[in-house]
């Protein structure tokens, strides 16, 4: 058997410490199919004292992160720090300058940074692998990269964010609004006691960038990803989806065409007869269409400590038996960098489809001419309008499922209510996935 793969690892959390854990409870079945031992040598983290349930006394431990580049008996770094750009940043530019292999999960890094990464690690011969950054333990990098090699994809759409999906599901199950059920995901531990990042579509928009560029050959471009987060959705929109045959889901979607590349996360109606529809849960799950290969479907756990750990420790699985190849990494984004193109944004204007709109409204004469006048005048064609009952304030929902059309009149529609006395709270507007 070959000498062992040495790994350095920085981060102990939830995940660093499960990393160590799936090591060693399947060291020999790792070492059959990396055909190498593959051993934590040394670790960094911000609390040495901290228990996490596992044996550091056998690690080499280091209080500068950064040092993990250079250490003289480490092959590969495992970065879990986190964070675009800080100390996780600097560990990868030097790791990957320094010619070794780096495994990392952070998904910000790589949507911000990925492309400069990605060279460096090209012109350095250095692998640099990333499953765990989008979807925890369901293998999508290794199947767009891989499996769909030989396809022009279309699109690629998915729910890349559990705490979003768990609201969104209780939601569903029990008829609640957001902010209860938030409240309750944060006590379970399925949201952060500051959920910005996953309720505000960011984490979800960085998954996305990253698999438009597996998908497309651009290069990464989170900054083009238009971005919806879910705190508008009230159990009411959940409600009336069910009456259409709708589920409510954040889902990003990431489409190539003649106008550019259209990247975008938000709330969406999904039909029941869609994949998509029947995710629940904190699950996570990618359609990803191509023109020989068909629809395909990676569903699976995106979070937590043994999914996620279980994709880093597959990256070290290939990086070990990459050295038995003599060591030729392949591209990080399917391509060498400098083929990666710079994406062109698509109009999102002249975008067409359905949308459902919902209005909460005084109660009084005259509100649904005002918004169907509106409507009119933009050129959006209503295919149905529903006004619910009043509450104890007098405010009334309107919910509007438009026709077939371009997203700039329903833009445009919204703009010229913007104001109006008769509307009590900003107007909520979710795409119908098609």
């Amino acid at each position: 058997m070959a000498e062992a793969l040495r790994v350095g690892l920085a981060g102990l959390g939830t995940v660093g410490a499960g990393v160590v854990r799936v090591l060693d409870a399947n060291a020999a079945l790792i070492e059959r199919r990396a055909g190498r031992a593959i051993k934590v040598v040394a670790v960094s983290a911000r609390d040495r004292a901290k228990d996490r349930g596992i044996d550091l006394a056998r690690f080499d431990w280091l209080d500068d992160t950064a040092a993990l580049a250079k250490h003289a008996e480490v092959d590969v770094v495992v970065e879990l720090i986190g964070g675009a750009d800080g100390p996780a940043l600097t560990l990868a530019r030097a790791t990957l300058g320094g010619g070794r292999g780096l495994v990392t999960a952070n998904k910000a890094m790589l949507a911000h940074h990925g492309l400069e990464l990605a060279a460096i690690a090209e012109e350095r011969g250095a692998a640099l692998k990333f499953e765990a950054a989008v979807a925890g333990g369901v293998p999508v990098i290794k199947g767009l990269r891989e499996g769909t090699a030989a396809n022009e994809l279309s699109r690629v759409s998915g729910i890349l964010n559990g705490t979003c999906n768990f609201i969104l599901s209780k939601m569903e199950s029990e008829g609640r609004d957001f902010a209860e059920v938030l409240a309750e995901a944060q006590a379970l531990g399925y949201a952060e006691a500051d959920p910005t990042f996953d309720i505000d579509g960011i984490d979800a928009a960085h998954k996305l960038a990253i698999l438009a560029s597996l998908s497309f050959g651009t290069r990464p471009a989170f900054g083009d990803v238009a971005v919806q987060g879910i705190a508008q959705v009230l159990g009411a929109d959940i409600a009336e989806a069910a009456a259409l045959g709708h589920r409510v889901r954040l889902v990003g979607i990431a489409e190539a065409g003649p106008q550019g590349l259209f990247q975008r996360v938000h709330p969406h109606l999904v039909p029941l007869d869609h994949p998509l529809a029947h995710v629940t849960g904190s699950t996570n799950a990618v359609v990803a269409e191509g023109d020989f290969v068909g629809r395909l479907l990676f569903q699976g756990a995106g979070a937590g400590e043994g999914p996620t750990a279980s994709a880093v420790v597959a990256d070290l699985i290939d990086i070990a038996r990459e050295m038995d190849r003599g060591g030729q990494a392949g591209a990080p984004f399917a391509m060498p960098a400098a083929m990666l193109s710079e994406p062109t944004p698509a109009d999102t204007g002249e975008r067409r489809g359905r949308a459902y709109l919902r209005f909460t409204v005084q109660d009084r004469v005259g509100v649904l001419a005002e918004i169907a006048a509106a409507m009119r005048d933009a050129g959006v064609s209503i295919e149905s309008l529903i006004q619910r009952g009043v509450s104890s304030d007098g405010h009334a929902l309107v919910a509007i499922v438009t026709h077939d059309g371009p997203e700039r009149c329903v833009a445009q529609a919204l703009e010229r209510l913007r104001g109006s006395q008769s509307l009590a709270g900003q107007p909520l507007w979710m795409p119908i996935l098609a």
